[in-house]
């Protein structure tokens, strides 16, 4: 599943369509009706965590890219994509195993853009809040929470608890005041991280934790398991990670 990084590269990939007409729309998608799209421009291109949208004058169209998503940018795959856009200049966008959605309502309403880890409307204090207000949460399923840290995903989750030495069956409220402040800041700064080496293309190369077998201080194996209400794989050091509550 694409994470937060992910989608803010797709952002800026896409710019070139922000203020162009689409001229065809099209695509396996039942959920929403193309023809409404055609002759209409793209006023916006905008992010939320894991949701990509399209905003136009009488529309706005979500992307979530679930499992297996992708897209591509003035070239097709051998597949049918789920929604293809084309433009009067030739260009083209095309999203592929992803869910297409008509979003009804106003998206600054229906957006807390401050829960968004890459956006400059990111609040720390108020995911601090969120957070005191959970105290038996898992801090696995804190991270991976999209209303406190909108565009975590599994990676970042493993990665930042280990960067702050935090054990991911540790309860919220359990942490120290440092550690939550820790957490919080940390989700915003590997999430930026990310970008840097996912544009890179040396992501992987940086893991210390996320599907790793050893862990790089101890070097001891690494415990792994699917934990906390998200299911999600953790992969954590006992010696170095550690268990709060």
């Amino acid at each position: 599943m694409p994470e937060g990084p992910s989608l803010y590269i797709l952002k800026e990939q896409t710019a070139q369509f922000v203020g162009k007409e689409i001229v065809r729309a099209e695509g396996n998608t039942w959920a929403i009706d193309t023809t409404r799209m055609v002759g209409q421009p793209i006023v916006s291109l905008r992010t939320w965590g894991k949701h990509f949208l399209i905003e136009m004058p009488t529309m706005v169209v979500r992307i979530h890219f679930l499992l297996f998503g992708t897209y591509r940018v003035n070239e097709g795959r051998d597949k049918p994509p789920r929604l293809s856009l084309g433009f009067a200049d030739g260009s083209v966008l095309n999203f592929y195993a992803c869910s297409v959605k008509e979003i009804d309502q106003d998206i600054d309403v229906m957006y807390d853009w401050a829960a968004d880890v890459m956006s400059d409307a990111w609040d720390p204090a108020k995911a601090r809040k969120k957070l005191r207000a959970c105290p038996d949460m898992l801090a696995c399923d804190a991270l991976l929470d999209q209303d406190i840290f909108s565009g975590v995903g599994n990676i970042i989750k493993n990665e930042v608890l280990f960067r702050i030495r935090v054990d991911p069956r540790s309860t919220v409220g359990a942490l120290p005041p440092a550690k939550l402040r820790a957490l919080v800041q940390e989700a915003r700064q590997y999430s930026f991280d990310f970008l840097g080496w996912k544009k890179e293309f040396t992501l992987k190369q940086h893991w210390l934790a996320h599907a790793q077998k050893t862990c790089p201080r101890c070097h001891i194996p690494f415990h792994k398991a699917n934990l906390g209400k998200s299911n999600r794989r953790s992969f954590w050091c006992e010696r170095c990670q550690k268990l709060y509550g």
